[in-house]
């Protein structure tokens, strides 16, 4: 035991445990699908995190907020945080000026005519004798014809906050994620599409949704992406860090500080994670502890389990950190509860094992069911392994490795030292109650009706159903993911339910793509005729913000030459009372922009403008991508026509293409686990050299999967990913249990010690399968539920089918052999 503690002490520090999500989802078999997770994985939204103030009045939540961009600024793991005071640098909008008139989109020839200057020269001189005289002078002179606010315009896109004491804040009266006002709203900011929840509550107070009072708003992009889970848990410290330090500073008593983002999410599924792990270990050790101590009488039962689990998990831990370069921390969990199988490998040694024979012994008398439990069992789960959902795949491997490595150590290591610890059962069960128990058996094909009736339900909910939703895979809280697609809605985010794509050779292939899609997208938008609901409120669209090089030119060649505009200016500025000098600027700006060079997405000076367009236009697999992205989608229909026979164009259902990457596991799964089942069966065969004894033991667990199925279909009406692998889990437990019950056993003896040894197993699976019943984590309770109800008819069944009936028991068999 000291051994194998120690083997897994120094392979533990060696693992390198991941906790991303991300690392989990599959590719995918098509090009939209590969599309999707690889944004999720590294895209511009892994990033982003918006943040919300709660808690005081908005004089002082606006100090708050200022405080904290100021703060945030400053740390090494935040790339920008914006809160709307300061949207752009005057770099940033120095060098938005200088190239007003290739990236605005009213800079076209009808707009430096004689007639269209005047009146924007009209328009100018009204400014400079109001209160807006200063920007007026500053931005409005030199750019009459109003290039900067358009361009300004386009690249704010559909803000739903409102600036109020100079920072963003959520509209007045604005619907809560309950129906509240005043959820968190996103930014608009140029930071690419936003949204977020009420993070859950901490020390601070937490928050709740749907509160009345002002939030003020922020949007914060990390510097690191999901890859680096690490690095964006320290950043979100720091940010609850700097939003104490912020509301210390602003006398604010009692900050609530609210967080959304797949950031957050992360940190709250990491977080859940965790915390179910450690009740997992801690509980199911004293569970399993106390039961096995009750049940044999003995310490030493404890020291045989601790030569073999230890080692298992460690070498199983080894493989997939081989295979895959990590090893996921949901895999740690589940696996090490898949693992809980091989528990039942010592104590179905020692349950076996008659006072004062040798070990050796033991393990040859029952050698022929426990390898082919071990070898079925194997082969069962083999077929996870092929997966393209890596997740499945580390399951998997991690089950098989450990399953093989556990009954090695118990069939190689233990025999021997059970014998020298003298482990055996303390009691074999009263032989008595046996042939009562055993008599249950002549009236077996009564079992045949829970089976039957498992058939006709599903027959009459039409079969199987796979529930596609990836959503129910993640351990996300559902309460979490409710609360940030209900204020996702609220902020009038654009729907990333639905989006467009366009593919192409280069960067600007795809905006030339974009600009010639414009015309029809604003028709759509408009509805098409006076008076009509467009398909959508507005779209984002990189061309919007950075037009394509040809759109340049034109825009160029649009500008009339110096001679041509000083001319127009002096006539449309004539009895206005300007200097003739005054326009000067103006002329200057035209003419560089008339010669100057052309603007590429690598010239763009900011962070926040490259992350408003990384959102939007991205490389991948050496091509390059524009998104098309709606929001307040009224007409999906109508949104999916507009892309209909375009070349190049695709729309992309997000739902549907989840639903796509869970049908193509599945479709993947079915061959590999019916062909991981027959060759269970063939190895059945071949090790009983009796059919009619792998009948049994094969319709014992079909009954078992059949009403399980049948159970949850009434329960969930579907079946879930995570449901079909603990299905094939509950098929390798009973694989065990009929394998054992239908042995030929020489006598009563022998037949109650399987019976007590077999419910010893069950027991201590349901102790540890009850746990997961009260995680945190949805994807574990599912486990843990589908779990429980199937290893209790598995035993059922497999006592009714796989034993032999009373009266035809004999000589013979394993026993004989031995």
């Amino acid at each position: 035991m000291l051994a194998s503690l120690a083997f897994a002490g120094l392979v533990a520090p060696r693992l390198r445990v991941e906790s991303d999500l991300t690392q989990l989802i599959p590719a995918g078999g098509d090009e939209a699908s590969r599309l999707m997770t690889r944004q999720i994985r590294s895209g511009v939204a892994s990033s982003l995190v918006l943040v919300g103030l709660e808690g005081a009045d908005e004089g002082r939540l606006a100090a708050t907020s200022r405080g904290l961009q100021a703060r945030l600024q400053r740390e090494p793991g935040i790339m920008f945080a914006q809160n709307g005071s300061t949207l752009l640098n005057p770099d940033t909008i120095g060098w938005l000026f200088a190239h007003r008139y290739l990236l605005a989109p009213n800079t076209t020839p009808a707009a430096f005519t004689v007639a269209a200057l005047h009146a924007d020269f009209v328009r100018l001189r009204a400014a400079l004798a109001s209160s807006a005289s200063p920007l007026a002078s500053q931005y409005g002179v030199p750019d009459p014809t109003g290039a900067l606010p358009a361009l300004l315009g386009a690249w704010r896109g559909s803000a739903a906050a409102s600036l109020r004491h100079g920072v963003w804040f959520a509209p007045e009266g604005g619907p809560g994620p309950d129906g509240g006002s005043g959820a968190e709203h996103g930014a608009g900011d140029g930071a690419g599409p936003g949204g977020g929840h009420r993070a859950e509550p901490d020390a601070r107070g937490g928050g709740h949704p749907g509160s009345d009072g002002p939030r003020a708003l922020l949007v914060v992009r990390l510097r690191a992406g999901a890859s680096d889970g690490a690095a964006q848990v320290a950043a979100l410290a720091a940010l609850r860090r700097d939003a104490d330090a912020a509301a210390s500073a602003a006398g604010v008593a009692h900050l609530r500080l609210l967080e959304g983002g797949a950031p957050v999410f992360a940190r709250a599924a990491q977080a859940s994670v965790e915390h179910d792990v450690r009740l997992l270990s801690v509980a199911s050790l004293l569970l399993v502890t106390g039961w096995l101590t009750w049940r044999f009488r003995s310490p030493w039962m404890l020291a045989a389990i601790g030569v073999t689990v230890p080692a298992s998990f460690a070498v199983a831990c080894l493989a997939v950190q081989f295979a895959f370069g990590f090893v996921h921390a949901i895999t740690l969990g589940f696996g090490a509860t898949m693992l809980g199988i091989t528990v039942d490998y010592p104590v179905l040694l020692v349950g076996h094992r008659k006072i004062g024979e040798p070990g050796p012994d033991t393990i040859r008398r029952i050698g022929r069911a426990f390898t082919l439990s071990v070898l079925t069992a194997s082969l069962g789960l083999s077929g996870m392994i092929g997966s393209s959902f890596r997740g499945i795949a580390q399951l998997g491997l991690f089950s098989v490795s450990g399953i093989l490595t556990a009954a090695a150590l118990t069939g190689w290591l233990l025999p021997r030292l059970i014998e020298r610890a003298g482990l055996a059962p303390a009691y074999a069960g009263a032989r008595g109650r046996l042939p009562r128990l055993e008599g249950l058996r002549r009236f077996r094909l009564w079992g045949l009706l829970p089976p039957a009736l498992a058939l006709a339900v599903l027959a009459g909910l039409g079969g199987v159903r796979l529930d596609r939703d990836l959503a129910a895979l993640t351990p996300v809280p559902a309460r979490l993911l409710a609360g940030d697609a209900a204020l996702r809605a609220d902020l009038g985010a654009p729907d990333v339910g639905i989006a467009a794509l366009v593919r192409a050779d280069s960067p600007d292939g795809v905006l030339a793509r974009e600009t010639a899609l414009l015309p029809a997208l604003d028709a759509l938008r408009a509805g098409g005729r006076p008076g009509a609901d467009g398909a959508f409120d507005s779209v984002e669209i990189a061309a919007r913000l950075l037009p394509d090089q040809a759109t340049q030119a034109a825009r160029q060649a649009a500008l009339p030459d110096e001679a041509t505009l000083a001319a127009r200016i002096g006539a449309a500025q004539a009895g206005l009372g300007f200097t003739p000098a005054a326009f000067d600027a103006f002329r200057q700006a035209v003419a560089a922009a008339r010669a100057g060079p052309r603007v590429s997405p690598g010239d763009l000076p900011s962070d926040l403008l490259r992350s408003r367009l990384d959102a939007l236009l991205f490389r991948a697999d050496g091509a390059w991508y524009g998104a098309v992205i709606p929001t307040g989608l009224h007409d999906a229909a109508a949104f999916r026509a507009l892309f209909a026979g375009r070349p190049g164009w695709q729309v992309l259902d997000v739902r549907a293409a989840t639903g796509r990457l869970v049908g193509f596991y599945t479709s993947q799964a079915w061959p590999a686990l019916l062909a991981g089942g027959g060759l269970a069966v063939l190895v059945l065969l071949a090790g009983t050299r009796d059919a009619w004894r792998v009948a049994r033991i094969v319709g014992a667990i079909a009954a078992t999967l059949l009403v399980t199925v049948a159970v949850l279909m009434l329960v969930h009406g579907s079946l879930s990913l995570i449901e079909l692998v603990s299905l094939q889990f509950v098929g390798g437990i009973g694989l065990d249990y009929a394998l054992f019950f239908a042995r030929t056993q020489i006598d009563a003896e022998e037949r109650a010690r399987t019976l007590r040894t077999l419910v010893t197993c069950n027991v201590m699976a349901l102790l540890t399968f009850s746990l997961l019943c009260l995680c945190r984590t949805p994807l574990l309770r599912q486990i843990g539920e589908t779990v429980c109800l199937g290893i209790l008819l598995a035993l059922g069944f497999a006592f009714l089918f796989a034993g032999p009936r009373p009266g035809t028991e004999g000589a013979g068999g394993d026993e004989a052999r031995a």
